[in-house]
């Protein structure tokens, strides 16, 4: 529980000061870095920012997040009775302490923030927010551009055009979530008695 504890307020604080000091498209290169930047954007959908049907289908997505995550905290508190691997409970704890990050902004953050916008910083609690409950926009802010760069022009269909590596633009609990993958992968992969 420490872990979804830890990673919800680590994740919130991030999401909470760069919707507050960064206005949407704000981008500076961390440690002077090119390849680490924080940018900041808004996530109207899905992963990569898809959107699904407007209005109807954020309220479906985010009631489906809440869905899976309360599947996930069940499954997980079930893994812990039991007496599970650690490594199994910590990959489920990242992944739901993720999706929960990510829920909270949808739910509340439309309430509590008034509109980012590309010329003004959002504020906290300023009156009216910029969404109904259920409609908020997830904070996304990290990104790699670890190569970012054209193609040569003599390379076909392609040559001249702008390539970039790694373009996605994520948060905190995404990365939880992508970690969480990851070790529960690990963790099926070396559990012989299952893979029997």
């Amino acid at each position: 529980m420490i872990i979804i504890f830890v990673v919800l307020i680590i994740d919130q604080i991030i999401k909470i000061y760069i919707k507050t000091h960064f206005h949407i498209g704000e981008e500076i290169q961390v440690f002077g870095l090119d390849w680490f930047r924080i940018h900041f954007i808004e996530n109207k959908g899905f992963a990569f920012g898809m959107a699904i049907g407007g209005t109807i289908g954020k309220l479906i997505l985010t009631v489906l997040r809440i869905f899976f995550s309360v599947l996930i905290f069940l499954y997980l508190k079930r893994l812990v009775k039991q007496g599970a691997k650690s490594l199994l409970v910590v990959a489920f704890s990242l992944i739901f302490a993720g999706a929960v990050g990510n829920i909270i902004d949808s739910i509340f953050y439309g309430q509590i923030f008034s509109e980012s916008t590309h010329f003004a910083v959002a504020e906290m609690f300023a009156g009216k927010g910029y969404a109904p409950l259920f409609l908020g926009k997830v904070v996304d802010m990290f990104y790699f551009p670890l190569i970012d760069t054209n193609w040569p022009n003599w390379v076909p269909f392609v040559g001249g055009s702008h390539f970039s590596f790694f373009n996605a633009i994520f948060n905190f609990a995404d990365a939880s979530i992508s970690v969480g993958v990851i070790l529960l992968l690990i963790a099926l992969f070396t559990n012989k008695e299952k893979a029997k």
